[in-house]
């Protein structure tokens, strides 16, 4: 768990604020971050990669709060995006238009019209037919579009099948094979300047030596570009860093995988950019739960807590393993309950963990549940009509709500019945008395 997440005597607290505090003011369920820890791993990056020509574009699909956003971008983070969506976001939230990288498969014709007129730093383009869209929209409104082709190096990343790009099986990129005779044929196009080569082959990686692999197989590739006349001014190796979501794991230390790639990049005249989202944001944010109650079905124990797979999916999407805390420790030695922690949902794949060892938890308790700053709010939805949890950004003694928690009226803002309005309600904001207002959020 990052430092900013620790026990003061039997309480856990996020900086300088008790979990339980935030709980009793907030409700729960609610996503917790620390703008300390956020900002940190950020500068783990600018720290290592001092004195080499870089820019650090943070993942927005990690996690796309403005908060977050905002917090990075006063750092002078650039980002990387994958829809005109979080490039809206990032606008919003102050970020520089100049130091956004637009990734992704599948750009609309709107999407990159609007990417241009705000002037994006470059396309990562995993297409000719993408590229050739490019070029005609640029072309036709007499702008260039800076672009560069992502590549498929074919190494494995040893990582979840989901969260692997790297291999030909992959919907990502281009063969790497076949990227010479694309760069030559698409430099030819108008309104198209070629000046980079991208790759990324996954995710949540916890050994450095595909990430090197690959950046071998990259900077071969750019010498043949460049002396087949093309002018590469970027790298970009994309990110994957994993984090530690178990006790036993160890991280890759950012200063580590940095030095290696240093002896790679001298005199090479190459901008690196990196685009990491997971490793800055994931261990910063607790997905905060109170326990509801305990259940024993024969030698079976359930712990049934407020939060379910609508808030975080990634146990049941990618069989994930998150660490989960009591916001209070037990005084004196306890033994363990063996127990699935589990939501509400009417899913059996509505859980956190299954047959784990926990303190002895009772109603009423809270939990944490750790490493939920990545890919968590981000992947939430309102199955089950279950409005959404709110976002919170912890700054020292500050509590900031960086999004409201969704009330019952939220779920039916934008439909109407057959009929028109729903019979009988109001599709207003809450105005009950409560805060948080367990009628509208449903909370017990």
């Amino acid at each position: 768990m990052a430092a900013e997440f620790s026990y003061h005597g039997d309480a856990l607290f996020c900086e300088h604020v008790p979990l339980d505090q935030i709980a009793n003011e907030y409700g729960t369920p609610a996503y917790v971050y620390s703008k300390a820890a956020i900002r940190s791993r950020f500068h783990q990056y600018e720290d290592a990669l001092a004195g080499l020509p870089h820019r650090v574009c943070y993942a927005v699909k990690a996690n796309s709060n403005l908060a977050v956003l905002a917090t990075l971008a006063a750092e002078g983070a650039g980002f990387d995006i994958v829809s005109g969506g979080e490039l809206y976001r990032v606008l919003a939230a102050g970020g520089d238009p100049s130091s956004v990288v637009f990734s992704g498969v599948g750009k609309t014709a709107a999407e990159i019209r609007y990417a241009l007129e705000q002037n994006i730093h470059s396309f990562n383009c995993e297409s000719e037919t993408e590229i050739e869209l490019i070029s005609t929209i640029a072309a036709s409104s007499g702008q260039t579009a800076c672009i560069a082709i992502r590549v498929n190096p074919d190494v494995d990343a040893v990582t979840h099948p989901y969260i692997s790009t790297g291999l030909r099986e992959h919907k990502f990129g281009i063969d790497i094979a076949r990227a010479e005779e694309i760069y030559a044929r698409v430099a030819r196009l108008p309104g198209i300047e070629v000046n980079g080569v991208s790759c990324h082959i996954g995710s949540q990686l916890l050994s450095v030596e595909p990430l090197l692999e690959a950046a071998d197989k990259v900077l071969a590739l750019v010498q043949r570009l460049r002396g087949a006349g093309l002018t590469i001014r970027d790298l970009d190796l994309g990110g994957g860093l994993g984090v530690p979501y178990r006790s036993e794991e160890r991280r890759v230390p950012v200063d580590t995988f940095i030095q290696r790639l240093r002896g790679k990049l001298q005199d090479s005249n190459l901008t690196l950019m990196l685009e990491p989202g997971r490793s800055i944001v994931a261990e910063a944010g607790v997905l905060l739960s109170r326990v509801l109650l305990v259940k024993t079905n024969d030698d079976k124990t359930f712990v049934i807590v407020d939060a379910a797979m609508n808030d975080l999916i990634r146990p049941a999407l990618y069989q994930a393993h998150h660490e989960i805390l009591p916001a209070r420790r037990v005084k004196g030695p306890v033994q363990p309950v063996k127990a699935d922690v589990v939501g509400p949902v009417c899913e059996s794949g509505d859980f956190f963990a299954r047959g784990r060892d926990l303190p002895p938890l009772a109603p009423g308790d809270l939990v944490a549940i750790k490493t939920a700053g990545a890919y968590g709010f981000v992947l939430a939805s309102n199955y089950n009509s279950r409005p959404r949890p709110c976002e919170l950004l912890v700054d020292g003694a500050r509590i900031h709500v960086a999004r409201r928690r969704e009330t019952f009226p939220d779920l039916i803002r934008g439909e109407s019945s057959a009929t028109g309005a729903a019979s009988g309600i109001k599709q207003t904001e809450c105005e009950h008395d409560q805060s948080p207002c367990d009628i509208c959020t449903g909370s017990s």
